[in-house]
């Protein structure tokens, strides 16, 4: 978080702006508009370590284009922001970007990535992607992913590893994503092994893959590379 906790909403954006040399009427117009884009109009004289994190986010993003800067550099801006939070702050991006700003977005969240219209996938500071979404699902997806639904996915992760014929295991939430070539003859054998862990299953389904997965199968190429 870049802004004083110890000053207000306003005299942050004051002094943000006195740095970026913006004085004046253009100043008064732009506050206003940052305040309103922020959801702040009315809060001018709250501290900002008061504000939520939602709240804190959007008036360090208003601070960051008080000067209506051409490129914008974001480093993990909604890291610790809640679900609703997180999608309003996407949204303020996503206009800034239709008026024409260059916005640059470092994030762990594979949803918001996946929005991006250019990715760079980095792995241990190697680069092992980069492309459009599309793009990259295409290059870098071996395989197809089996979506398994289950009643105790703790315990059916360990022995459909220990087969040891699937590209990925992973849990994604109460699911289970295979990876493999042949979906739909490894099929049988999933739910023989499921039975036999006493896990009961309720739904194994193709589905296509998500980021997530392939940001996943790249980093264990890389691993496979680095380790024949």
């Amino acid at each position: 978080f870049s802004l004083y906790n110890d000053l207000t909403v306003v005299e942050n954006l004051n002094f943000y702006a006195g740095t970026y040399g913006v004085r004046g009427e253009r100043l008064r117009l732009r506050k206003q508009a940052i305040l309103q884009m922020a959801g702040l109009a009315g809060r001018e004289r709250d501290l900002t370590k008061n504000l939520a994190g939602g709240w804190k986010q959007r008036l360090a993003l208003g601070a960051a284009i008080l000067h209506e800067p051409q490129m914008l550099f974001l480093d993990e801006p909604t890291a610790g922001v809640d679900p609703i939070s997180r999608r309003i702050f996407w949204n303020l991006l996503y206009d800034l970007a239709e008026a024409g700003t260059t916005i640059m977005v470092t994030t762990h969240y594979m949803d918001e990535a996946e929005q991006c219209e250019q990715l760079a996938f980095i792995q241990g500071g190697r680069l092992v992607a980069s492309g459009s979404p599309q793009e990259i699902k295409a290059a870098h997806m071996h395989g197809q992913v089996l979506e398994i639904a289950c009643d105790r996915p703790d315990l059916a992760i360990a022995p459909l590893r220990r087969l040891g014929i699937f590209e990925e295991v992973a849990l994604y939430g109460a699911l289970i994503h295979v990876v493999t070539e042949d979906p739909e003859a490894h099929r049988p054998l999933i739910e023989q092994v499921l039975v036999e862990a006493g896990v009961q299953m309720s739904g194994i389904d193709r589905i296509a893959p998500s980021l997530e997965d392939v940001f996943i199968a790249s980093a264990r190429q890389v691993e496979r590379s680095k380790n024949p």
